[in-house]
């Protein structure tokens, strides 16, 4: 998760610390939507990928799964990592770990597909929005993919106590930038363990380089 205004280290470790993986709002036991998307990106089972905000999503255990083998996750709170790498046993050997603020991120690689499920939108403010897409923009590969999932229209205002942004196409696409092309979106009613309804919008972007 996001460190700075939107919740830091201490927050999202004290979330996990108090209720692990399992009874935080966007715990999913299947990522359905992520996983379609990524499928559909079509990046080969080689092709790097990396989950923003991981925490201790069980995405990269289904990836894992699925005989992809170039993955890497990031999140700000060690507690989150620690038990995805504890649920993973043996299997966390082959995945690069980064402990880091996407905003500050500095990605050793590139990577062919930038997958974040709820960290976009915890970012209030504008710099910390400029500085997300110039993270995305350095760790995305020419002609990559990247799937964003956030609140919807219509979705919660706010998440573990933070204050939240609400997206649509038109307003995601203006706050990531011509470099971005939308090509798929998709809405999704996620319920969470304690059976409340959040709307939520994944959408799908292809890298697009701009011509000289």
């Amino acid at each position: 998760m996001k460190g700075g205004g939107m919740g830091g280290k201490e927050h999202w470790d004290q979330v996990y610390h108090g209720n692990g993986a399992l009874a935080v709002s966007w715990y999913q036991a299947r990522p359905e939507g992520s996983l379609r998307l990524i499928e559909a990106a079509g990046v080969g089972k080689s092709g790097g990928i990396i989950d923003i905000g991981s925490g201790a999503s069980v995405l990269v255990d289904f990836l894992l799964d699925a005989d992809y083998t170039n993955l890497a996750v990031l999140d700000l709170s060690r507690v989150a990592l620690g038990l995805a790498k504890q649920r993973l046993g043996p299997r966390a050997e082959v995945v690069t770990w980064f402990e880091a603020d996407v905003t500050e991120f500095i990605p050793p690689r590139r990577y062919a597909l930038w997958h974040d499920r709820a960290v976009f939108h915890f970012l209030t403010h504008e710099l910390d929005r400029r500085k997300y897409v110039e993270t995305l923009t350095r760790t995305l590969a020419p002609g990559g993919h990247a799937i964003l999932a956030t609140f919807a229209k219509g979705g919660p205002l706010k998440c573990s106590g933070l204050d939240v942004c609400r997206y649509d196409a038109a307003s995601l696409c203006a706050e990531l930038g011509a470099g971005l092309r939308l090509i798929e979106q998709v809405d999704e009613t996620h319920v969470t363990p304690w059976k409340t309804e959040q709307k939520f919008s994944y959408f799908h972007f292809v890298e697009q380089t701009p011509k000289r």
